[in-house]
Parts: structure tokens; sequence; C-alpha cells
């Protein structure tokens, strides 16, 4: 959740600890468990989930990462997930999703394109199908 690393091995008691976290809040839908930290998923309570966009990052009406990772995951293809002013800030935002999506979701392997438009990039992420 706060896209740090959990180590599995320290104290449970430890606020830094491991604890398990599901991904949605809704218990109808499969649910996929991770690791998170203890401290961090008692925050989290019985919320949905939601994955924040690093503040570093310039991007204009970013989508929600776990509704894009859930649809991804569900039907493949592609999607539209950022608009940045420069092609510079695409990049960064390309990359950093792309490393965000190999740990949010580590069975799906996804690219990131950026294609200028309406004088802005674009950011999408596809479903490598193998």
């Amino acid at each position: 959740m706060c896209d740090e690393p959990v180590d599995a091995d320290m104290s449970v008691n430890d606020p830094r600890g491991p604890s398990v976290d599901s991904r949605t809040a809704d218990r109808r839908a499969k649910v996929a468990e991770r690791l998170a930290h203890r401290a961090c998923n008692s925050r989290k309570g019985a919320v949905k989930v939601v994955i924040a966009w690093p503040d570093r990052l310039h991007v204009v009406e970013p989508a929600p990462l776990i509704a894009v990772a859930e649809r991804l995951e569900r039907k493949g293809g592609r999607e539209l997930v950022a608009r940045c002013p420069s092609r510079k800030d695409a990049q960064e935002t390309a990359d950093w999703l792309v490393d965000r999506f190999s740990r949010l979701v580590p069975g799906l392997p996804v690219t990131a394109s950026v294609d200028a438009g309406g004088g802005q990039f674009l950011v999408a992420l596809a479903v490598v199908r193998r």
C-alpha cells in the first residue's frame, strides 16, 4: 500500500511487520492477497484500497490503479491511465507504472506506451500476452 518492501521475517507486532491484505474490500469478488505492513493495513481498515500516485510525477487526471489492475486482469487489452504535460513526465510515469504493476499484480505482464495527443502526452498500459 505504501510502496515500501515488507520484511516477512519481522515480528507481526512491529508496525513495519507483515500483515495479509486483500487487494479489494469486495468479498464476493475473487480476492488477491498480498503482504502489507501491519500499520498500513490497520490504517486502511475495511475501505477500498487506493494506490497513491507519487507527488513527484506530473499527471493530469490519473486513473484509479486498483480498478485498472482489475480490468486488465479480467479483460487484457490496453487502457489509458494518465495525461502528462511533457514527454519526459509521461516517460517517468510510464516507467513508474510498469514497476508498480510488477508488484501490484506480479503475474500480469504489462508494458506502458507514451503517445502525443491534444497537446499532452498520453500514458497507456497494455497486457503482454505470451
